[in-house]
């Protein structure tokens, strides 16, 4: 477990519904705090299902609490009682095959917004269009999201003058981790509306995957025409850390977290008000339980 940055937070101008308390004195504490601030769900189903301990998954067998990581579906909570979050662009991530279920973050995407999440296990890649498709990694020609939007238009431009790139024909199969064939439908809007005409970007992918094991996907041919995008500004606040990478290098589901609180200000030119900070509902409750283990234990 990794010791956490005192002085790290996430919006201190806003309060946790579940957590924070009205008394305005308490803000100068609470910005001192990660993950606080944000406008969050609330977290009392989870604290109940806690007190009841884990559950046997009815598909896979394994016992869980809260969801089952390997099935991507909840456990002893229902579906109406935590937020279901409706993205602006459909997210895809690829999930390395030797990465630890349990330890990913991914899944709690796949549950908080199972319309516009699609998990894909390596070396199950779809077949993306260029100019249309970006990759969240770092690297040497990585732009950051304030820039992305520029590049795609450039890029969509050098197509349209007669560009040598060409698609490619032969196409993998893919598969989501639930067994699904298909992958969601596309919105009308993403193939033919004018949303599509303003707004070329359809889709982020991500790498799900230790930062040790990532070289392999990263480097696949099926992901090399992508445009790059990398948060270079963001600190995970993870509670799992990984020797010798800086604190920049995010878990999954925080990448996705802030790319999209970017991209709604950058590009879509819209003012963030937490509209996607329920996708840190499981990741938030998890980080208070971890540390409060870890103060019990004396290792803070």
């Amino acid at each position: 477990m990794s010791g956490l940055d005192p002085d790290q937070r996430l919006h201190p101008s806003r309060r946790n519904k579940t957590t924070a308390s009205g008394d305005s004195s308490d803000a100068p504490e609470l910005a001192k705090l990660p993950l606080q601030g944000l406008k969050l769900a609330s977290h009392a189903v989870l604290e109940k299902a806690q007190e009841r301990g884990r559950l046997k998954c009815s598909r896979c067998g394994g016992s869980r609490m809260f969801f089952c990581y390997t099935c991507c579906s909840l456990l002893g909570v229902n579906m109406q009682d935590i937020p279901v979050i409706k993205l602006p662009v459909k997210i895809d991530i690829i999930k390395h095959p030797n990465e630890t279920d349990g330890k990913s973050t991914a899944v709690h995407a796949k549950i908080l917004a199972p319309g516009d999440v699609t998990i894909y296990t390596y070396p199950c890649i779809p077949d993306y269009a260029k100019g249309q498709v970006v990759l969240v990694f770092p690297g040497p020609d990585a732009v950051s999201v304030q820039d992305m939007m520029r590049c795609l238009e450039d890029l969509t431009h050098s197509r349209s003058r007669g560009s040598s790139y060409e698609p490619r024909r032969k196409r993998l199969k893919t598969e989501d981790v639930q067994g699904a064939a298909e992958k969601p439908p596309s919105r009308p809007d993403e193939e033919t509306g004018s949303e599509s005409r303003t707004c070329p970007l359809q889709r982020v992918v991500f790498i799900d995957s230790t930062w040790n094991q990532t070289n392999k996907i990263s480097t696949d041919e099926r992901l090399q025409d992508l445009l790059r995008v990398e948060l270079k500004t963001r600190k995970t606040c993870f509670w799992r850390s990984q020797k010798g990478k800086p604190d920049t290098y995010l878990a999954t589901i925080e990448a996705i977290y802030y790319f999209l609180m970017d991209f709604r200000e950058h590009c879509l030119a819209q003012e963030y008000n937490g509209e996607y900070d329920n996708l840190l509902f499981f990741y938030s409750f998890l980080h208070s339980v971890v540390n409060k283990a870890k103060t019990s234990a004396g290792k803070r």
